[in-house]
Formats: C-alpha cells, sequence, structure tokens
C-alpha cells in the first residue's frame, strides 16, 4: 500500500540561504531511491524557517528502506547542519476510504 510520509524541518535563521541548495542536493538522492514515487516542499507562508517535504513511497518497506538507508554513511547528508532541531516524521497509508 503506497505511504506519504511528512518530514517537518525547522531551519537555523542563519542558514536560510545556504538551505535550498542542502535540501536540494538531499533530496535529489530522495527521489532517486527506490520506490519513490515523487517529493514536494512546502514552506511555511508566516515562517520561512518552517519547512515540510512531503514524499511519497510505492510501500512502507520502500520507505523503510530508504530511512535505513540514510542512517548509513552512505546515506548520510548534510541536512542537520542546515537544521535548528531534529526533524519531525509522520507516515501515513494511502485509503480511498476508512
Amino acid at each position: 500500500m503506497a505511504v506519504t510520509a511528512f518530514l517537518d524541518l525547522h531551519l537555523r535563521a542563519d542558514a536560510l540561504e545556504e538551505a535550498p541548495a542542502v535540501l536540494a542536493a538531499v533530496l535529489a538522492d530522495t527521489r532517486a531511491f527506490d520506490g519513490s514515487q515523487g517529493i514536494e516542499v512546502l514552506r511555511d507562508v508566516a515562517d520561512p524557517a518552517h519547512v515540510t517535504v512531503v514524499e511519497r513511497w510505492e510501500s512502507l518497506q520502500h520507505d523503510d528502506a530508504y530511512r535505513a538507508w540514510r542512517a548509513t554513511p552512505e546515506g548520510a547528508s548534510d541536512l542537520g547542519r542546515v537544521l535548528a532541531g531534529p526533524p519531525t516524521l509522520w507516515r501515513y497509508e494511502t485509503h480511498s476510504t476508512l
């Protein structure tokens, strides 16, 4: 079953200029990962340091594999250097009805 992940990020105020380039590099790898069906980046209109990344995955297993890869040295990214704190992740399965 398809999964949508919401990754809530708070950027450091002094990193707002470099953050788009860092995020673009991270998301290029995410988009290329097996099972990725698309990514959208949302910026809070009231707070430019608040960003939510919406990731769509073919399945929970694909998303799990991606998260596991990010925890390895090969999957590590520079995202942490522009963050004000740890990201928050929510994952939802797609249902036509409940």
